[in-house]
């Protein structure tokens, strides 16, 4: 499942150290506007204890686990949406994202400039927010145009319904508002869908501290960015990433005892992983046998044939039938064998949905 993410922000807020904590990657970091130009993109492993602990029961030869991309997009300014920066360019980059993560300052340094001139991160979300609403407005705009007048005769029942559902878009991005604020119908979602809109992209504020205020917790700046997050309905999480391109150089022997030395229990990029995992409603199941235990993304909601699609075409064409239990039930039990002996294995059909941590077994013929 190839979900990216996209991470924005202003210029110099700390994205692509960042990004470069995230992937291991060595995307272009540097004290002025711009530096980055073409998208970096990286695949993030997402942490899952689960995976292990599978494997140490299993015993399998190999492990794989799930993974989400990660697009480190040019700092956008203001005037974006005009071309101010190269902005239609990096606007374009976001467009083929399934989620934002934007990246705020919520620290001060002399040392590196802000483009700005102060460090004020509810500002600084008004200007991306501003920039992404008004590409998506030119956007809306155009189509309602080019449809209206169909629309209006009635005599395109199809038309008549896109034009109803995209003006109530186009009348809220007018009044300063995002696209996902906008409540749609199921018929609905599909026009406006269809529009690859910037502003109905789920986001996660990532607030981006030096050292001393992440170990404290954060600052006044998290808590008005935290209370903004609050009042859009979205969710944010606490960074420092100069601290976290420091950890990821280090060895994996060594990163515990770092993170130990700071009150740390896990790397806060796996925070930043799991938000945006559940910021996509995804969910995790797993195949497990000899040759490999394997970890698998879906969304949540994801009936079994579909599952099993990710996998391959195939065993969602030919499905007939999914054999599953959970992963909770091999911690407690120790062994398939025990799990089948409690009544915990089933055979499912086409309608299960499939939860978080199942261990999933798929037949199907083509």
């Amino acid at each position: 499942m190839a979900l990216q993410v996209g991470i924005v922000g202003l210029p110099n807020v700390g994205k692509s150290t960042l990004f470069n904590a995230l992937t291991a990657a060595k995307a272009e970091a540097a004290n002025y506007p711009f530096c980055t130009i073409d998208p970096n993109v990286g695949v993030v492993t997402v942490p899952d204890e689960r995976l292990r602990k599978i494997s140490e029961l299993i015993k399998p030869k190999s492990l794989i686990p799930t993974t989400i991309e990660f697009v480190d997009i040019a700092g956008l300014v203001a005037g974006a949406s005009k071309g101010e920066g190269l902005g239609n360019q990096f606007l374009g980059h976001i467009r083929q994202t399934d989620a934002i993560v934007h990246v705020v300052r919520c620290f001060d340094d002399p040392n590196i400039v802000h483009v700005s001139g102060s460090v004020d991160p509810v500002r600084d979300i008004g200007v991306i927010n501003t920039e992404l609403m008004l590409a998506d407005f030119d956007t809306v705009d155009k189509r309602v145009q080019k449809i209206e007048k169909v629309a209006r005769t009635g005599t395109d029942k199809k038309i008549k319904a896109e034009y109803d559902a995209i003006k109530k878009v186009h009348e809220a991005l007018a009044q300063g508002r995002a696209a996902r604020s906008v409540p749609l119908d199921e018929a609905e979602m599909p026009f406006v869908r269809d529009l690859h809109l910037l502003t109905s992209k789920p986001v996660l504020y990532a607030c981006n501290v030096n050292e001393s205020d992440f170990q404290s917790g954060g600052n006044d700046w998290v808590k008005q960015v935290a209370a903004f997050a609050e009042s859009e309905n979205n969710r944010y999480v606490l960074i420092c990433s100069a601290l976290e391109a420091e950890i990821a150089l280090l060895p994996k022997d060594e990163q515990a005892e770092f993170l130990s030395s700071i009150g740390a229990t896990e790397p806060g990029l796996n925070r930043l992983i799991f938000e945006a995992y559940k910021l996509l409603n995804l969910w995790t199941y797993f195949t497990a046998g000899e040759k490999e235990v394997r970890a698998w993304t879906i969304r949540q909601g994801t009936k079994a044939p579909g599952a099993a699609g990710v996998i391959h075409t195939d065993f969602e064409r030919g499905f007939i039938r999914a054999e599953t239990y959970n992963c909770e039930d091999l911690f407690s039990l120790k062994t398939e064998q025990a799990v089948k002996d409690a009544g915990k294995y089933r055979s499912e059909g086409k309608d299960y949905v499939v939860k978080d941590g199942d261990i999933m077994f798929f037949r199907f013929n083509v």
